[in-house]
């Protein structure tokens, strides 16, 4: 599957509705983001389950804030509608790889009780 173009209209849908999303923060003006392309890209072929959607920062700056990007380019995951990683930076391909087994590995119903106890220690 081809990567998809994240928008804030059909962010929140795809990613809840998904099981597993990569997500791609860029820009066209980015060296580094356009030197990562081809693996996000390669990624998404290779991995067809796995949703890989890219948010272009200068159309979708609303999205960006909303996500907090300080720096791009940022990759993003989420498993079942939870952000489970956010790292600014490029990834080479055997670390794109590892993040994905790794997202496809979690026991979310562990991730859920731990982040209903990271709010209860908030409130």
């Amino acid at each position: 599957m081809a990567t998809q173009t994240l928008t804030e209209q059909n962010f929140d849908d795809i990613v809840t509705k998904s099981d597993v999303v990569l997500v791609d923060f860029w820009a066209a003006w980015c060296g580094p983001c356009r030197s990562f392309a081809p693996t996000f890209e390669a990624s998404s072929e290779k991995h067809p389950d796995v949703v890989h959607g890219k948010v272009d920062t200068e159309a979708e700056q609303g999205l960006a804030a909303a996500a907090n990007i300080r720096s791009i380019p940022t990759i993003m995951a989420f498993r079942e509608g939870v952000l489970v990683f956010a790292q600014p930076g490029a990834l080479p391909p055997a670390a794109l790889e590892d993040l994905i087994g790794q997202v496809k590995e979690l026991d979310m119903d562990e991730v859920r009780k731990q982040l209903a106890e990271q709010q209860e220690t908030k409130a």
